[in-house]
This record gives structure tokens, sequence and C-alpha cells, in this order.
């Protein structure tokens, strides 16, 4: 089931691309519109205000990293990156810059909207003050500072709380050890990566997780980390 309505702007500069992803998501009910460069792309998120945006990076007038700086001075919509560009360092960058996830060409189409689903569930992304999260058995309570899975209860140190508030909040998304590191730590400790892997080890052991064949916590070598959501 989606949202019927929800609107969705691809920008890509391959017109095949753009037709296949139009039939997927239009199959599911989502309104589509395009545009095949970084400059038409802003316009079209200026005017048409989608639900998520799909972009391409190898775009013909400007990066689409580009689009994706300008848009995060005004807007905090999705952005899915679909690009060629599979490395390491590219997926850091344009997660840092703000893209909500990232997926490498060639794709499944079962996996792309698995991801527009994720991205666009109706669920707070801001962990406020008053909010609590709910993702599976997990249930995680900010201003009792109290977690939960299932039956059991966690006791967690501030930071490790912090940690999970953090992968929480953005379920079913990477957050990448930079954004981890600079929102817990603060930023003159955005490359202390050492203190993520512990931090998560922790986590994953009062979590009751195993790292080999992760229930909540997934590690995206090189990149950061999703919490997973099971639905």
């Amino acid at each position: 089931m989606t949202d019927q309505g929800q609107k969705i702007l691809v920008v890509d500069d391959e017109l095949q691309i753009r037709r296949l992803v139009r039939i997927g998501l239009e199959a599911r009910a989502y309104r589509v519109i395009e545009a095949t460069s970084v400059r038409e792309g802003i316009a079209r998120c200026a005017e048409e205000q989608p639900d998520l945006v799909i972009l391409d990076l190898g775009l013909p007038d400007l990066d689409g990293s580009d689009l994706i700086s300008e848009v995060r001075t005004w807007s905090k919509i999705p952005i899915l990156v679909l690009s060629v560009r599979s490395s390491e360092q590219e997926k850091v960058s344009a997660l840092d810059l703000g893209a909500s996830d990232y997926v490498s060409k060639p794709f499944s189409m079962a996996e792309l909207l698995a991801r527009v689903r994720a991205l666009l569930r109706d669920r707070p992304r801001n962990a406020d003050e008053d909010t609590v999260f709910r993702v599976g058995e997990l249930e995680l309570n900010v201003p009792r500072h109290h977690v939960q899975v299932g039956k059991r209860s966690l006791k967690l140190s501030p930071k490790e709380f912090a940690l999970l508030r953090m992968l929480v909040s953005h379920a079913g998304r990477v957050v990448t050890h930079k954004q981890l590191l600079s929102e817990v730590w603060g930023r003159v400790h955005e490359s202390d990566t050492q203190y993520l892997r512990v931090y998560v080890g922790q986590l994953r052991e009062k979590l009751g997780d195993d790292p080999a064949r992760p229930r909540y916590i997934e590690n995206l070598p090189g990149i950061g980390y999703r919490f997973i959501d099971p639905d």
C-alpha cells in the first residue's frame, strides 16, 4: 500500500532510466515528475514541492551534489541518490551533503521501491524532546530516557542512548560515520571512528544483535550504519 498521490521528482538525463523508474513508481500509485539537469531539478523542487527526489549525480550541466547542497539550504525533503558511481567515497560525500540514501546503478526496482517506502513512511524524523520512537519491537522514549525491546528494558549510558536515538530517528536510512560522530560527540570528533565502533559494539550487545546477521544495526563498511526497519 502507498499513500496515493505522493509526488516523486526523478532527476536523471537518461531517458531509459526515467521511463523505468516512472513505470515502477506509477504502478505503486506515486505521481512522478521529471527533470534532466541540476538547474531544472532545483526549479522543479521549488515549484512542485515533491515528497521525495530520486537524483542521478552525473548530470549534463552540474554535478548532482550541487542540487543536494542547494536544496538542503531550504528543505529537508528526502533525496535518494541513484547513481552509477559506487565508490565508498562518492556515497559518503553525497550522504554527508544531505542525501537521505544511496542506491547504485545497475539497480533492482524492488530495492529502489523499498528505499522509497522507507524514506516516505509516515513517521517523525526529528528526535524532539517529547518523542517516543517505535521501530518493530523496540521503543525509545526520549523524555523518560528509556529503551525497551519487547518486554525487556535496556540500561544505556548517555552516549549509548544518544547514538541509538540518532539511528532510530533515521530508521531505514543510512547515517554516515561523520553524521553520527558530529551529532553524538561533536564536530571535533568527526574523524574518531574508533568511538563509533566501540559504542556500536556495546549497543549491539545490549540489543542482543548479531553483527553477522543483524536484526537492528546494519553496518555499511566505510560509510556508516542503518537501523533496520522491519516494515
